[in-house]
């Protein structure tokens, strides 16, 4: 088998990106010297939304209805073919097994049609190289911030593969905790961004919930507390309160709790920040697209001489062309994998090194 394109070079290589790891189908083309050439972005919300939550076997079968289309159509947007591809990334892990395996499977197939190589890649390692993709990217060393709905985490970048986790959530991770607290105020699903939204609308000054573990030293983080904690305001204030009142207590609490996790996250990247000495700070992940986040983190890093970087809004959730880039990065490194394949679906990033 090939393991790379005759007669050219890394930055004319073009890498397929593959991303199944959840509810999102995702699918992208990025050239070395030209970046992104396109993506789409399916997402399985319509789905699962009955279910307040993803149901791991619909994501599975859903991933296999459309991938294939997926890629077909933007090939053709693109006005490429199968041959004209160097490479195939997709995401190995971590994830729902079922949802992995179909990108995987599919990946590897085409990399064995097309003669080419295919590579796995870290879920988050995706994220965190996503602000890459943009025209203005943070040089190396920097912090990075991975927030969503399975991750919150602070880790050192030295270099592509040269990660050092400072600290990460030792139970719901802040995007999790979103969606179970709007959960509670009767919001749909995803709750995250329908929380933030109503959160506009709420009085800042009517509650104020804790910052957990900012009282203490250490980078790691823990949520559930302030799950629990937005729960028993809801339960004890909804006795004394009208039904007329009740959307606008909702819209405190959503407030609140925003603005707890937002301070809470600012507070932990202020102590990264000052302890790597790093005055950059990327910020990926679902969560990232919050607006109050990112307008808290931009203040802070103002204040420390610093600048923050994120992706654009549309590559913040799970994409194709994360996974595509990742993928170049990997195989610039020389990062070559056989043809047995497996995935991930617990995967530390601690366990990824460069090209390997």
């Amino acid at each position: 088998m090939r393991r790379f394109p005759k007669c050219k070079g890394f930055n004319n290589m073009r890498v397929l990106g593959i991303e199944t790891s959840c509810d999102e189908t995702g699918v992208a083309v990025y050239e070395g010297g030209r970046g992104l050439l396109g993506h789409a972005v399916y997402s399985q919300i319509p789905l699962h939304v009955d279910f307040g939550g993803v149901v791991p076997e619909l994501a599975s079968r859903d991933h296999v209805r459309k991938l294939a289309p997926m890629i077909k159509q933007l090939l053709a947007d693109l006005g490429l073919r199968g041959g004209e591809i160097d490479a195939v990334a997709y995401t190995a892990g971590p994830g729902l097994a079922g949802a992995l395996l179909v990108g995987a499977a599919f990946a590897r197939s085409l990399a064995w049609a097309w003669q080419v190589q295919a590579l796995g890649i870290h879920h988050m390692e995706g994220h965190l190289l996503a602000p890459m993709l943009e025209s203005d990217v943070p040089e190396f060393p920097f912090v990075a911030l991975l927030v969503s709905g399975g991750h919150t985490q602070l880790v050192q970048v030295a270099g592509v593969g040269d990660y050092e986790l400072l600290g990460e959530s030792l139970d719901d991770a802040a995007g999790e905790a979103f969606d179970k607290t709007a959960k509670m105020l009767g919001l749909g699903y995803p709750g995250g961004p329908a929380l933030a939204q109503l959160a506009q609308h709420g009085d800042p000054g009517r509650f104020r919930f804790p910052r957990p573990m900012t009282d203490r030293p250490g980078l790691d983080f823990s949520f559930s507390g302030l799950k629990t904690f937005a729960l028993t305001t809801l339960r004890q204030q909804s006795e004394f309160t009208s039904e007329g009142e009740l959307g606008q207590l909702h819209a405190d609490i959503a407030r609140a709790f925003e603005g707890a996790v937002v301070e809470t996250l600012a507070i932990k990247c202020r102590r990264a920040v000052e302890q790597t000495g790093s005055r950059a700070l990327v910020m990926a992940g679902g969560v990232s697209a919050n607006r109050a986040l990112r307008a808290r983190v931009d203040r802070l890093m103002a204040d420390m001489g610093g600048r923050a970087y994120y992706p654009r809004a549309e590559l913040c959730t799970d994409n194709g062309a994360m996974i595509a880039y990742a993928g170049w990065q990997r195989l610039r490194q020389g990062q070559q994998e056989p043809l047995a394949f497996g995935i991930r679906p617990r995967w530390s990033m601690q366990e990824l090194a460069a090209g390997q």
